[in-house]
């Protein structure tokens, strides 16, 4: 609606104006200078009171975007602390090398990306050189995500310093011989170089989000010092269309973590063409990032660019710079010098003058070559601002042109991407443009080589003492695994001894176990607990007054439950990580309190619990960058399963989490039956991952939420917990030649397997045994094993085979997951074999009635073994049918 008069309403109409003639005239003023100078400079005055405004203090909204112009004027800049020239021929055997690199691995058809390095080289050169810390001085150093595909600019780097060899530039993705180079950054495949998986696009940015904050999280809980760590992130504006690169912007800002700073490479071309055809994705990200509260700094042009904004006295060229559209500014960098001169100068007068006064050399410099990404000084006064800033992240938007001196053939073509060598011209071409002493005669087999300048000259030597002053060889990965003691027996034996009468649900008896374990005088303090919001529900809120629940500010509020016993509690030392509702960021906290070992030789042990049906399929992706990281914990699926959630439905109902856990190496999977289990479990895997010989494995546990009588763990049941198989209950045989088959259950499976078992015995004469399948996954790895020592010439029995080996009658497996998840096995089951699951889209119902809906409760069971031993002939067929009709099935 609006008002009699037209005008849009407004929350300043809501608010008393006390003095309405002094408005008036500041509004007729705005008139005035709208009327005689235009809407351009009435616009300037605005935004500059604006400015000045937030400059004084004063309670505004922030401007959300400025001019497409560089924050930081040229005669702002900060002196450069450093040889520029050294610098230069630097970055020039580093843009060589990794073009080289890329080129001669075409020759084996394993690909490589070229153009983004030559973009960003003076992005990640000013910081190898001036800002990032290493490791081997005080603290942790600095962490960086590098860009994915800028990975052979950093091993181009590594060469040059005498970190890597021509033979391993030369195995660039080839790996399989053991001294290749993978494509991008993978910890696992290159420990001791790369420390953050970031090519999975989206996940660097969330990741680096949460490595800073979990830095602060380490500083205010005591663990270790973390002020003298920076987290830098570099990423692509391309990258940017993630939702993960943008998904916790508010949560840096609001946490203030000004030990981050995101560098976007704006080259304004993401994979297949540019980035913001008809928009300008420089002027937008600003506008998202200075709206979720961090500090921009924009680097978009170089210094040849400082005649034209001086000759600008009208604001013309400024406003055009903020008209044209990113795909029309990668046509100039392609185009001639008259099409320039006509599409950008002359779209009005006072820029067809203005173009008067240049040259078509300056012009061509501006427009080709001169961006702030691709100039020392300006990358530097970026970096020095961002450093600089308090009380806020920065990002630095630094414009660049994707394919930067790799010639007219590479540069701003939408192909680049794809584009995976240069020819032998070309590289000519290049060698002249840097500027590199690589004789005609180098070529001479028609392979472009390798250059260095040698392991003593000026530019080693240059690099290596900018690094040692700096602490030592960037991007490098230490692991300062220190063994954590194992846990007093006390927690365990809680849950050994069984629950007696009393009902109780495996996911309370996993918190109640590490509740127990955070009181450890030794290691209580290093667990982590994680929860996206949901900590109530998974019986957390106990923790709540103990643990207390981590916030940088502390609590700065009365909680509305102060006077309950289990009140909310918020503490700068809180230990809980309660993120809110993203699954996604929880994982990223996982990530890096798991990873903390090496990173900052802080051995942590975080548990991570969720909804299983939001964890592995939400969030698979960062699964893989967790295993890819070496990272170790428990991660826990709770609610588990297709029929236990009661009432949520389909997209709460989980039966395909273990399968696609089943996928990832590092994973160990496990779904336990009962809450000793749970503590024979959690006590291995944390000797296994923080013991005296630390595995690179993490743990996914599915628990559920419903409430069961705990047994007390059988004598002897240890090795068959871990390795995923163990009799539970024997059949007792109603009649010596009575029919018998063998039941295994996962989970909360078994107490519909227990129920048949008793059905089968008592309405049937079949006599069953019970197997408690801690774990199908853990199953199949020891036989996938046993498959290959067999490969070898060794002769190795799966588990799961001798474990069942002479068990008599027929195998029917069951549990609340696909029936995929069990059949894993099926192939070293030597028996005859059948299993029930939950295949298809869950439902809302109860418990009883998705389990008949299902055919896994434990009627159905009955009929399905009937049905088996009737293909055997040891039931006859009218048993099976009599069974369907008394069960109602």
């Amino acid at each position: 609606m609006t008002d009699p008069v037209g005008k849009l309403p407004s929350e300043l109409d809501q608010l008393p104006d006390r003095d309405p003639e002094e408005t008036a005239e500041w509004a007729a003023s705005l008139d005035a200078v709208t009327k005689a100078a235009g809407p351009h400079r009435a616009a300037y005055l605005m935004r500059r009171s604006l400015q000045h405004a937030e400059g004084a203090g004063l309670a505004l909204p922030k401007l959300l975007e400025t001019d497409y112009v560089n924050s930081i004027p040229t005669a702002a800049e900060p002196a450069f602390d450093g040889d520029l020239e050294m610098e230069s021929r630097i970055t020039a055997w580093n843009r060589w090398n990794a073009a080289a690199m890329v080129t001669r691995g075409a020759r084996a058809g394993v690909g490589g990306h070229i153009a983004t390095f030559a973009s960003a080289a003076w992005l990640y050169e000013t910081g190898f050189n001036h800002f990032f810390r290493g490791k081997e001085g005080d603290g942790s150093g600095d962490q960086l995500y590098i860009q994915g595909h800028a990975s052979p600019g950093i091993y181009a780097r590594a060469f040059l310093d005498g970190r890597l060899s021509e033979r391993q530039l030369d195995n660039f993705r080839q790996e399989t011989g053991g001294d290749g180079l993978p494509s991008y950054p993978h910890p696992r495949r290159l420990p001791w170089l790369w420390e953050f998986p970031t090519v999975s696009m989206g996940l660097g940015p969330l990741s680096a989000i949460y490595q800073a904050r979990f830095n602060r999280y380490l500083a205010n809980r005591g663990i270790k010092d973390t002020s003298g760590s920076h987290v830098w992130a570099f990423l692509g504006d391309g990258e940017m269309d993630e939702p993960e690169a943008t998904a916790a912007l508010a949560l840096a800002a609001r946490e203030q973590l000004d030990n981050l700073t995101f560098v976007i490479n704006c080259n304004l071309q993401r994979l297949d063409g540019p980035v913001r055809a008809n928009f300008r994705v420089v002027q937008e990200l600003e506008g998202a990032f200075r709206g979720a509260g961090w500090n921009v700094v924009k680097t978009l042009w170089g210094n040849a660019w400082d005649e034209l904004f001086q000759l600008d006295t009208t604001g013309a060229l400024i406003r055009r710079l903020r008209e044209v559209p990113d795909a029309q500014f990668q046509t100039y960098a392609t185009r001639d010098v008259p099409y320039i001169r006509e599409h950008f100068f002359g779209t009005e007068p006072a820029l067809a003058e203005l173009a008067k006064l240049l040259t078509d050399a300056k012009i061509a410099e501006c427009f080709y070559t001169s961006r702030g990404g691709h100039e020392a000084r300006k990358v530097y006064a970026a970096y020095r601002a961002a450093l600089a800033h308090k009380g806020a992240p920065t990002v630095i938007l630094a414009q660049t042109v994707k394919g930067y001196t790799l010639g007219k053939g590479f540069e701003s073509k939408n192909a680049n991407h794809q584009m995976k060598k240069l020819s032998v011209d070309e590289f000519k071409d290049m060698r002249e443009l840097l500027g590199l002493p690589i004789p005609d005669s180098a070529f001479a087999d028609g392979l472009v080589p390798y250059g260095h300048p040698g392991a003593d000259s000026p530019e080693v030597r240059y690099l290596q003492e900018r690094r040692a002053e700096l602490g030592g060889p960037a991007p490098a990965r230490r692991t300062h695994m220190v063994s954590l003691p194992q846990p007093e027996e006390r927690a365990f034996k809680a849950l050994y001894k069984g629950s007696g009468k009393q009902e109780m649900a495996t996911t309370m008896a996993f918190v109640r176990l590490v509740k127990d374990l955070m009181r450890d005088k030794e290691t209580g303090r290093r667990w982590v607990p994680i929860v996206p919001d949901e900590a109530r529900t998974f019986g957390m809120e106990s923790l709540f007054p103990s643990a207390g629940i981590y916030s940088p500010l502390g609590q700065t509020y009365d909680p509305v439950d102060r006077d309950q016993l289990m009140y909310y509690k918020e503490a700068k030392d809180g230990q809980i990580l309660n993120e809110g509702i993203t699954e996604a960021g929880a994982m990223a906290d996982f990530i890096a309190a798991s990873t903390s070992y090496a990173t900052h030789g802080e051995t942590m042990i975080p548990f991570y619990i969720f909804y299983s049906m939001f964890g592995w399929q939400r969030t698979g992706d960062q699964m893989w960058q967790l295993a890819d990281q070496l990272g170790k914990g428990f991660i826990v699926g709770a609610t588990a399963g297709r029929t236990t959630l009661t009432g949520e439905g389909l997209q709460h109902a989980d039966g395909h989490s273990h399968l696609i856990a089943s996928t990832n190496p590092a994973s160990l999977n496990y779904d336990p039956a009962f809450a000793y289990e749970i503590a024979v479990i959690v006590k291995d895997g944390l000797r296994r991952m923080f013991g005296p010989a630390p595995e690179d494995v993490f743990y996914y546990l599915t628990v559920y939420n419903e409430p069961k009588a705990q047994p007390a763990m059988p004598e002897g049941v240890e090795e068959g917990i871990l390795k995923g198989l163990y009799r539970f209950k024997e059949g007792t045989p109603v009649t010596a030649d009575a029919p018998r088959l063998q039941l295994l259950a996962s989970g909360t499976a078994i107490h519909w397997a227990l129920r048949a078992q008793e059905l089968l015995a008592a309405d049937w004469g079949v006599t069953a045994d019970v197997w408690s399948a801690t774990s199908w996954g853990e199953l199949r790895r020891d036989a996938l094993a046993s498959d290959e020592a067999l490969l070898r010439g060794e002769q190795q029995v799966p588990y799961v085979t001798q474990a069942l080996s002479g068990a008599p009658g027929p195998v029917l497996a069951v549990s609340d997951w696909m029936r995929q998840v069990p059949d894993q096995i099926s192939q070293w089951v030597e028996q005859d074999w059948s299993s029930l699951g939950t295949d298809g889209f869950g439902l809302s119902d109860t418990r009883d009635a998705a389990r008949r809906h299902f055919g896994v409760d434990a009627e159905s069971i009955t009929v399905a073994a009937l049905a088996q031993l009737a293909r055997r002939g040891e039931v006859t067929a009218s048993a099976v049918k009599e069974a369907r009709e008394r069960y109602g099935l």
